[in-house]
């Protein structure tokens, strides 16, 4: 029922603001995509558009804090739904890396009204398996192996007795049968993200819905349900070389930040949460000062703050808990990480770069663009086509979050014949190149006109819009910075790119990660440049 984002998608900044703006043409002022495309980047041309735009979106505030965006699209009777929690992998404490994605999966499993048979009967069934799990952990610590396999007995038959008054999927069904589609969630390093969309007629139906299951959560199938995160864990992680060397690389670049830690959380973690751990996460985070809701779609704006009155109003207001946030001290050496697994060898290659907010953003996403979007790309181009000395060549900013400092990330699979090394030394005279040679207008304008037109071909929706206003308005304080975003990338020039690579792109700042062949290839080492 949910996909965790449990490392940060490969996905390209540029394209996706920029194509944020072509649908804001398109599907709300009723620009042809052929005038879309082409209009100029320049604040004259497209403000006007997104004034009219400005005009259809409210935003309001609940007396406990839980703020609404509503963004009105009358073409066609459909709305979508997104609830963002500002907590992720990063806000986790210590010795509990991955809870916040447990938590994600259990906010399918209903209620004392959803999701259940016979709550008063469960209840203490759930009560029960929490004990037992607890004395289980007591008898394995203090080696008791008669006391632990009559728990484990018990246990399962505690289980079996509780899982049978399960109504599994109740929040499902109903939702299919209502006309919903899309029910899904994820789980990064900053954000926990709940959507699907309804018909517009189901609008209330989803206000109650959504708040109770926020409301008075039942975290069932506690056990059950740990044992999916861990078979998760193994196929995404332990039993694949890429998503194992991406952990280690991230623990390497990362001395002290939790973005060093897995989304999904280490494996002895997630079999040692309990369910009070879940829910003092829970009561910490999904308070309504965290949470944002966007509805988009064919929407009263008047009707959506009644029925949020009526259903979220019950919200108690909290405080949020404030995370720690350890901030990464400035790298002064190069790092390096070597794994050998049965695998292509693959090449990472990381540099430090700011958060989201800071004023040199727009850059570090064209220079992402630059190098690794599409056929055109320096990368593709170079390592690809001409040297063929790679399968698969890309480049991204802000990996693997946004919010804080975070990393530009470089990575290339080897084509057969070929090593790291050269991997290493191709992609150093590429980034040499955008610290001693400027980019050509040309070469900029094409990767600025590849971003505008880049989502023509799969036109975003109302959930695409409802997530991008949802993720500028919690990470930089306002919807209206995504506006200002594509601002920005429409105005960065070839001095920017060169001055920012040369204060980005140096040896103390870089992190390189080597996935070798267990057949072979120890004999490589640290590319120089």
């Amino acid at each position: 029922m949910c996909s965790s984002d449990f490392q940060s998608p490969f996905s390209h900044s540029v394209t996706r603001l920029l194509s944020v703006a072509l649908v804001v043409l398109i599907f709300f002022v009723g620009l042809t995509p052929q005038a879309a495309i082409a209009l100029q980047p320049s604040q004259t041309s497209i403000q006007p558009y997104l004034d009219r735009v400005v005009k259809q979106l409210t935003e309001f505030r609940l007396d406990n804090g839980l703020k609404f965006i509503v963004l009105e699209r009358h073409q066609a009777p459909v709305v979508s739904f997104v609830t963002y929690a500002d907590v992720g992998g990063i806000d986790e404490p210590d010795g509990q890396t991955g809870v916040a994605h447990f938590l994600e999966h259990l906010a399918f499993k209903g209620t004392k009204r959803i999701g259940t048979t016979d709550y008063k009967a469960e209840k203490p069934l759930l009560d029960r398996l929490e004990q037992l799990d607890a004395q289980i952990r007591s008898a394995k610590a203090n080696n008791k192996q008669d006391d632990l396999g009559k728990l484990e007995t018990e246990f399962k038959s505690v289980e079996a007795q509780a899982l049978k008054l399960v109504n599994q999927n109740e929040i499902g069904q109903i939702v299919e049968q209502a006309g919903g589609v899309g029910l899904n969630a994820t789980t990064s390093s900053e954000a926990t993200r709940y959507f699907y969309s309804f018909p517009a007629n189901k609008l209330e139906l989803w206000m109650s819905l959504e708040s109770e299951r926020f409301l008075e959560p039942v975290f069932r199938e506690f056990y059950k349900e740990r044992d999916v995160i861990l078979e998760e864990r193994r196929m995404r992680v332990d039993n694949s070389p890429v998503g194992s060397m991406v952990e280690k690389f991230n623990d390497t670049a990362f001395t002290v930040h939790p973005y060093r830690r897995p989304v999904i959380g280490y494996d002895e973690d997630i079999r040692n949460l309990t369910p009070a751990n879940v829910k003092q996460f829970f009561d910490n985070y999904y308070v309504p000062s965290n949470l944002t809701i966007a509805v988009v779609g064919d929407v009263n704006p008047d009707e959506v703050k009644r029925l949020a009155q009526t259903y979220f109003g019950r919200y108690q207001a909290k405080p949020k808990a404030q995370a720690k946030i350890t901030p990464e001290p400035k790298q002064t050496a190069t790092r390096e990480v070597t794994l050998e697994l049965s695998s292509q060898p693959w090449y990472f290659e990381g540099y430090h770069r700011p958060g989201v907010t800071d004023p040199d953003n727009a850059v570090y996403d064209i220079i992402g663009s630059l190098l690794s979007n599409g056929r055109t790309s320096r990368l593709y181009k170079s390592l690809i086509e001409t040297q063929r000395i790679a399968l698969a060549a890309q480049g991204l900013s802000g990996f693997p979050g946004e919010k804080y400092p975070n990393l530009m990330l470089f990575y290339a699979l080897t084509a057969p014949g070929h090593t790291v090394d050269d991997l290493a030394i191709a992609l150093g005279k590429e980034i040499a190149r955008l610290k001693t040679e400027p980019v050509s207008e040309t070469e900029l304008q094409r990767v600025k006109t590849q971003a505008r037109a880049g989502l023509l071909r799969s036109l975003d929706s109302n959930m695409g819009m409802a997530q991008q206003l949802l993720e500028y308005e919690v990470k930089t304080g306002s919807w209206r910075n995504l506006f200002k975003q594509l601002d920005d990338i429409a105005s960065v020039t070839p001095a920017d790119i060169q001055r920012v690579a040369q204060a980005t792109f140096t040896p103390e700042n870089r992190t390189v990660g080597k996935l070798l062949s267990k057949t072979g290839n120890r004999e490589q080492g640290t590319g120089n440049r």
